[in-house]
């Protein structure tokens, strides 16, 4: 199973890919819409969700995802790399796109997710439901358990941040911020190793002369 679905993402084009990302954002959201027209009973009680004019934005939001990607890179170091092989997905996502490309793709998942599952179905249904429930969605990390863990741990940990903050900005931001310095960490890797392998070929062509 596990094979096939890293065959799958390889067979697909940079094109078709960015498709997907976005079409998966714009279902989630048009979810995210659906579900807040028949569960909110106003527009003021949805509006009540963002507060712009909050510390906590920076003071929680920033910190814990920053704590979070700090956390990720110091694994990342410890572990061996097949503790963090997701199949391949999140290299081709990030590791040969701009970095202002990077940015727009972790807003758009950052707030599309975070709308539905804490938005909605957090202030509906609960912490548990709305963390298992985003945990599940992100199905590819079903082939890697420690990859299961760690989207668990960091879904409860989102929906807790949300939890004590009462403001989805605080989470998006979270969100946003882990994204972001994770799919600038896929490229930075990236290039460098496509750099060494120049440079590697480099003093192979020279040999062969």
């Amino acid at each position: 199973m596990k094979k096939k679905y890293e065959d799958i993402i390889k067979e697909l084009t940079d094109k078709e890919l960015l498709f997907h990302l976005y079409l998966t954002q714009v279902l989630i959201l048009a979810i995210a819409f659906i579900f807040s027209i028949i569960l909110f009973n106003s527009f003021k009680e949805f509006q009540a969700l963002f507060v712009l004019d909050d510390i906590n934005i920076l003071v929680i939001g920033a910190a814990a995802g920053l704590t979070v990607v700090l956390i990720d890179i110091v694994l990342m170091k410890l572990l061996p790399e097949e503790m963090y092989d997701d199949g391949g997905l999140n290299k081709k996502i990030f590791q040969n796109r701009h970095i202002l490309h990077i940015a727009f793709i972790a807003a758009v998942v950052a707030i599309s997710e975070e709308l539905l599952f804490r938005g909605v179905i957090q202030t509906h249904f609960g912490l548990a439901i709305s963390s298992l429930i985003f945990a599940l969605v992100h199905y590819r990390y079903l082939f890697n358990w420690f990859l299961f863990v760690n989207i668990i741990t960091l879904s409860f940990f989102i929906g807790y941040i949300y939890h004590i903050s009462n403001n989805l900005i605080v989470t998006i931001v979270m969100h946003f911020l882990i994204d972001f310095l994770l799919g600038i960490l896929i490229r930075k890797r990236y290039l460098k190793k496509s750099k060494e392998e120049k440079a590697m070929n480099k003093v192979d062509n020279s040999s062969v002369k």
